[in-house]
Formats: structure tokens, sequence, C-alpha cells
């Protein structure tokens, strides 16, 4: 017997019901990589102010390129006609105006592909009756979402094609949290099918493995509003702000809740606390584990991700202070994404053998 968190477990080898073969596994953990890719294109999309240099949303006929030197040129003067050329790209090249296509094209075919992926499969497997049991909630939960992002993704690009010169950073934020939470429940799938040998864990375990999905899932959206308010470019400092550990200046547009969301200063500071909290979640969590079952398979699994949260906050502070050059900003989001994957697969195997 083993107690874990103070509730005496069998410590038995269990293997989940109606294990699926490896084919559905593969499958799902293929699709999540693929929409690792696309939050990484998206963020090199986003510092690299790429994301309006397409102005239409062509959901089939998008998918090729321009291949004349016309159809280069007709984007290029549909660009011109919104607020952010003048204010930012003035003078460009056609040349220039081809790198950051790139980026957005790029971001909008990887959409498609993963789409593609996604449905194609899913339909094959469904008909074959392989979505029953602990499988059934997730992928029907992954599907809305998937079918939910490119809308989220243009009604977000439309926001900076007129009034503005970059998108809404609120709707980046929800843009950037439907691929994590559609990535997130691929995850939560394929553990769902693993057929590999796992502990029984006591109940509060199974909750703070929860309650860290959900803090790493909210910092996550802080990071996305920070990015969209180049909140990242101000108060370069660390550990203070402003000389400060609590600067005077966040809190400050009336009412106040409005600077959750459009005051850099503000967004700047929930990121760091938040950044704190998760750090201090994991190693509390890690610390318990390795005390209530020292050398378990939850305690290694706790102690990687207080190991990748450090980490990640490493990167932030990194990010931080060097003004966000893209390769830190880049791995500061993949880290981020890693670390909620792996929180949302040790939350479903703690959780799975009760």
């Amino acid at each position: 017997m083993v107690r874990l968190d103070g509730l005496t477990t069998t410590q038995r080898e269990t293997r989940s019901p109606g294990a699926a073969p490896s084919g559905v596994r593969m499958w799902l953990a293929v699709v999540a990589a693929m929409i690792f890719l696309m939050v990484m294109v998206g963020g090199a999309t986003r510092v690299t102010e790429s994301g309006l240099s397409i102005t239409q949303w062509q959901p089939v006929t998008g998918v090729l390129p321009p291949l004349s030197e016309a159809a280069w040129t007709k984007q290029f003067e549909r660009y011109r006609q919104i607020p952010q050329y003048a204010a930012i790209n003035a003078g460009m090249t056609l040349e220039g105006f081809k790198k950051i296509y790139f980026w957005e094209w790029t971001h909008r075919l990887l959409a498609r592909v993963v789409g593609a992926a996604f449905v194609l499969p899913a339909l094959w497997f469904w008909r074959q009756g392989r979505f029953k049991g602990p499988l059934a909630r997730p992928i029907a939960g992954a599907t809305c979402l998937l079918a939910l992002e490119p809308i989220v993704g243009w009604w977000m690009v439309s926001s900076g094609l007129s009034d503005r010169i970059e998108v809404a950073q609120d709707r980046l934020a929800l843009h950037l949290l439907i691929a994590a939470a559609t990535f997130g429940a691929l995850i939560y799938a394929a553990v769902s099918l693993s057929d590999r040998p796992r502990e029984r864990v006591g109940v509060r375990f199974s909750a703070a493995a929860g309650g860290l999905v959900a803090l790493i899932f909210c910092q996550l959206g802080l990071g996305a509003l920070v990015a969209g308010l180049r909140a990242g470019l101000i108060d370069n400092t660390w550990p203070l702000m402003e000389g400060r550990l609590i600067p005077t200046d966040i809190f400050s547009l009336t009412p106040w809740p409005h600077s959750l969301i459009d005051d850099p200063a503000t967004a700047q500071f929930d990121h760091r606390v938040v950044a704190y909290t998760v750090v201090a979640a994991a190693f509390a969590y890690a610390f318990a584990a390795w005390r209530n079952a020292p050398g378990s398979s939850l305690a290694r699994r706790a102690g990687a991700l207080a190991g990748l949260a450090l980490l990640q906050a490493g990167l932030g502070v990194v990010t931080l202070i060097t003004l966000a050059p893209i390769e830190f900003a880049l791995a500061h989001q993949a880290v981020a994404l890693a670390l909620f994957g792996m929180a949302v697969a040790n939350w479903r195997v703690t959780g799975m053998a009760r």
C-alpha cells in the first residue's frame, strides 16, 4: 500500500479499458504535432508583423500563393490599402512584401493541412466504430474547436484591416487558446488510449493536476495578450518593473477591468505574476509527489513538469531583457505549449485509473 496525498491507494497496475489500436493513437499524436508546428508558425507570423499581409479570406483559392508577377502586384496593392502599411511598412518593396506574405500563407496552409489530416482519418475511424468510451468526448471537442479556429482566425485578421495597425489582442489570445485547447484535447485522447501500466493515485493529486492545466492555459492567454500589445517591449528589467515589485501604472484604465486586456503594463505584470504562480504550483506538486510516493511514475512526471516550468520562466526572462528577438520569442512559446501538453497528459494519467 502507498499513501498519495493522504489517501490510501493500492499500487497496482491497471490498463485502460477498450484501448484502441496504435494507429488511432499515432493519428492523434501526428495531428497534435502538426498543431504545435502551426502555432509556432503563427508565432513567427506575429513577431514578423506578417499577419495582415493577406487581406482576404479565401478558404479554397487561397491554397495557392500568387503565381505570376501580376498576381503578386495585385496582392501587394491590397496590402498597401490597409493602415499597417502606411504606419509600419511604408516604402516596402514587392520583394519585402513577399517575405511577410510567406509567413501568413504558410500559417494558413498549415491550418488547411491540419484540418484535412484530422477530418479524413476521423471519418474513417468513426465508420470503424473506434470513437467510443474515453475517446468520444475529447474527439468531439477537438472537432468543434478545429471548426471554430479558422472563423476566429479571420475575425482576428479582420480587426486589423481598417481602424488598427495590428490585430486585436483579445482576438489573438482567443485564437491561440483555441489552438492550445485543440492540442490539449488530442493529447488527452491519445493518453486515454494508452495501454501502458499506471499507478492509482489520490483524488487530490488528480484535482491538483487539473488545476495546473487550467493555470498554464490561462498563462498562454496572458502571453498572447502580451504579444498582441507588444507589452514585452516595455519595462525590460527583471525582477522589478519600473524599479518596483508592483509598478505604479498598472490597472490605470477606467473602468479598471479594461486594463486586463488593453493596458500593456498591466498585461506584462499579470503575465509575470502568473508565471511565478505556475512555477510555485509545479514545484509544490512535485514536492508532494516525491514526499508521498518517491520513485513512482507520478513523482517522475511531477518532477519533469516542475523542471519544464522553471525552464519556461527562465526563457521568459531572457526574452524580456533581450527585447523579444524571434529566436527567444519562439522558444518561449514552444516550451509553453510543451508544458501545457505535458500537464494535460499528466492530468489524464492521474485520473484515468479511478
